[in-house]
């Protein structure tokens, strides 16, 4: 079964047709009622879960269906709208992520309005204000609320990783900052994204001890499939904490593809013009791009030189040297001594 179809039978499928009690202060939707003034959506499941699940259901009548998980029990929400509406503008106790799985989707983030489409998702933080626009267009989304916790722990496992630094920066507690973290898929990758969120669906339907456990893993592989397949960038950030990420991502970039990088991967994968790197290298680290490309290839060599038995023939090509003399040549300028001697020195 398809995620959309997942998706519809649980909202289609609730035991009851009303909101249960303990949900009501959430509010599912609530049109605008004043343009000064922001909500703050509560926590709307107990406390011990890491993460819920809001499932929305658009239709061309000008209806929207609903339903949250893990619910006890489970409700299916249905309510009638005229568009264009849109919801008080609002933020959150927690962190949402949200996926569209069918149709266009729209929203006002932070004053810029959005459409986002078949595919896309986009992570907001807790302070930052938005709210939808229900231009009565069809679509189907899934919103994750996330727990600062939860989104930590998975930035922890991701560590030097592309998204991580983006994870940080959403993470690090500056109040006076808003941001988003807007994700589009590189190519026709909707099948793993898709087969993750709704093996977190299930998991959730089946809510049991496990759940919390196995929910935290699955929104792991969730932020491994978005760091592996998406591109993305964060909004509303200081342009010296930009820099900072930026230069952190094409460090860490740089780093798992020290054998065979060049400017011209660099430029493929972060969309800048090929001297940009040399900018950003030099202003970040006083080295240009082949200053510090040599300088990393030089300390992994230094690493596996000290932590493992590997034949220096094999480090010098793992670190990217297809010259052996030539390395040999930087690292005894550098060191005053050659690998082996570096090695036995280590070893006494």
């Amino acid at each position: 079964m398809n995620l959309q179809n997942i998706c519809k039978n649980l909202i289609y499928n609730g035991s009851r047709q009303r909101l249960p009690e303990n949900l009501a202060r959430f509010r599912i939707i609530c049109p605008e009622y004043s343009a000064n003034d922001a909500e703050r959506k509560p926590w709307p499941v107990s406390e011990g879960e890491p993460l819920f699940a809001l499932l929305w259901d658009l239709r061309g009548t000008h209806s929207l269906s609903a339903t949250i998980m893990p619910s006890i029990p489970s409700f299916t929400y249905s309510t009638v709208y005229t568009p264009p509406m849109r919801t008080q503008t609002h933020s959150h106790e927690y962190l949402e992520l949200f996926y569209i799985i069918g149709g266009e989707y729209r929203q006002k983030i932070l004053g810029s309005e959005f459409t986002f489409s078949k595919g896309e998702l986009c992570l907001i933080d807790c302070g930052c204000v938005h709210q939808e626009i229900l231009d009565g267009s069809s679509a189907t989304v899934l919103f994750l609320g996330i727990i600062p916790e939860a989104l930590a722990s998975a930035a922890e496992h991701l560590e030097g990783s592309r998204i991580s630094s983006f994870l940080s920066m959403m993470l690090s507690g500056q109040k006076n900052i808003q941001q988003y973290l807007h994700f589009r898929p590189r190519t026709d990758t909707a099948h793993d994204i898709e087969s993750t969120l709704g093996s977190l669906l299930m998991e959730l339907t089946r809510n049991d001890k496990a759940t919390p456990i196995i929910s935290q893993g699955l929104l792991l592989r969730i932020f491994q499939v978005l760091n592996s397949q998406y591109s993305f960038y964060l909004s509303k950030m200081p342009k010296k904490e930009t820099n900072w990420v930026l230069f952190e991502q094409i460090s860490a970039f740089i780093k798992e593809h020290l054998n065979d990088i060049s400017i011209r991967m660099l430029a493929e994968e972060f969309h800048f013009q090929d001297d940009y790197f040399n900018r950003m290298l030099k202003s970040r680290t006083g080295m240009t791009y082949t200053e510090y490309l040599q300088s990393l290839r030089i300390k992994k060599a230094e690493e596996l030189l000290r932590e493992t038995d590997m034949q220096i023939d094999d480090i010098v090509r793992k670190v990217g040297y297809h010259n052996k003399g030539y390395f040999y040549k930087i690292f005894t300028e550098q060191h005053r001594i050659t690998p082996a001697q570096f090695r036995k020195k280590l070893k006494k």
